[in-house]
């Protein structure tokens, strides 16, 4: 029993997490996508190596190696798919500190040997080739000025065609895969930091010419709206959560309104991360499991199965500074459950620590003069039906 009378819940990571059959290779800042019931792993810093991950074989299948000439640092892998033939699949490679803009036309490696070599006559597949216009001209997705390493993409639009690229110090530009021409460059209204192997997810369409995405680094949290009709962005500011803003290169996953982050790399003080965060998108709120990852990670990265049961985790670097060949696996039942008593307790926890924030602004500007009517006073003697606590 703790201090707010709650009951504590000691939940056995090694229950929650399953360790998967290592990778076969060290990975770190990875990008990984997935197809059916594989994951396609994408490369790593300076890792030109590209596998598949078969989610029921529990086994792994090299497809490729991008070209010698490549060098990868904060790259950027996104999966466009044909509407019309799902299994039609384009993987786009761009960006980092080098660029490179590749694209590959995937046919899964688990396929029978004579379906692939029937499949290679007529189509160039399972290969990083320069992307092209109509006259077989390369094509560049990034601008000399860009800065490019440690961007994010997501791809939307109403025929899937829109590329949403977030990046340093604090870009978003809109890239028209169907035209290959940039069609929209905004500044994203965030904190002072610059955005950097940031968290940057879109939510599922609920108007075909509108796009949501979420966008996460440090202090800045922000919802961002594309109107595709008259070309324009929609920023919404949103609550980051104490703990979280300390952390950078954290692993994550958006799933039904929630986005759920894992490890991460703090400061000098806090080091590398195990915890596991979870958002709210509806109610704005950040709270912190009791429950954490078996060893602490950053570099990592998250990818959700297909059939949104499981969350995997791969790569990254451990507290020693080594490239790990992890490969472990949760359960989203663990993560998405009604709160819990310890929930709301972690819930009310990171509220007040906002409030003791915004007291201390308060107090930062009322040095010359204090307007004590404007403090929060309450804050501090909670009703009891309100809180776990009554008096801090």
């Amino acid at each position: 029993m703790n201090p707010t009378g709650i009951k504590s819940v000691n939940v056995d990571t090694t229950v929650v997490f399953e360790n998967v059959v290592p990778l076969p290779i060290r990975l770190f800042q990875s990008q990984c996508v997935t197809y059916n019931n594989e994951i396609l792993i994408c490369g790593g810093y300076h890792n030109n190596e590209c596998y598949s991950y078969h989610r029921l074989k529990n086994e792994y299948k090299r497809i490729c190696s991008y070209p010698i000439n490549i060098k990868l640092v904060g790259h950027c892998v996104v999966k466009r798919v044909n509407q019309n033939n799902l299994n039609n699949v384009t993987l786009l490679s761009f960006g980092g500190f080098y660029g490179h803009t590749l694209a590959m036309k995937y046919v899964s490696v688990w396929k029978d040997e004579e379906e692939r070599i029937e499949i290679k006559k007529t189509k160039k597949s399972n290969r990083w080739l320069p992307l092209i216009d109509k006259h077989n001209k390369p094509i560049r997705i990034g601008r000399k000025e860009d800065d490019y390493w440690g961007m994010r993409a997501v791809i939307g639009g109403s025929n899937n065609h829109l590329l949403f690229i977030s990046y340093s110090p604090n870009n978003i530009d809109v890239y028209n895969l169907d035209t290959l021409q940039y069609i929209n460059h905004t500044i994203l209204p965030t904190e002072s930091n610059e955005i950097c192997y940031h968290c940057f997810v879109s939510k599922p369409k609920t108007k075909i010419k509108r796009d949501e995405m979420l966008l996460f680094f440090a202090k800045t949290g922000l919802s961002i709206k594309y109107n595709e009709d008259d070309n324009i962005f929609q920023f919404e500011k949103l609550q980051t959560g104490m703990t979280i803003r300390s952390l950078l290169y954290y692993a994550y996953v958006y799933i039904d309104d929630t986005i759920l982050c894992f490890g991460g790399d703090g400061d000098s003080v806090m080091g590398t991360s195990n915890t596991v965060h979870k958002y709210f998108v509806n109610g704005n709120k950040w709270m912190t499991f009791k429950c954490t990852l078996p060893i602490p990670l950053w570099g990592s990265i998250g990818i959700l199965s297909e059939d949104h049961t499981y969350v995997h985790i791969l790569g990254g670097q451990d507290e020693t500074g080594n490239n790990t060949f992890t490969h472990i696996k949760t359960n989203l039942k663990h993560w998405m459950n009604t709160e819990s008593a310890i929930e709301k307790y972690l819930l009310i926890e990171e509220e007040e620590k906002r409030e003791i924030e915004q007291i201390k602004m308060e107090l930062e500007g009322t040095k010359q003069g204090f307007h004590f009517r404007k403090l929060k006073v309450g804050f501090f003697f909670k009703k009891k039906q309100n809180s776990f606590f009554t008096c801090l």
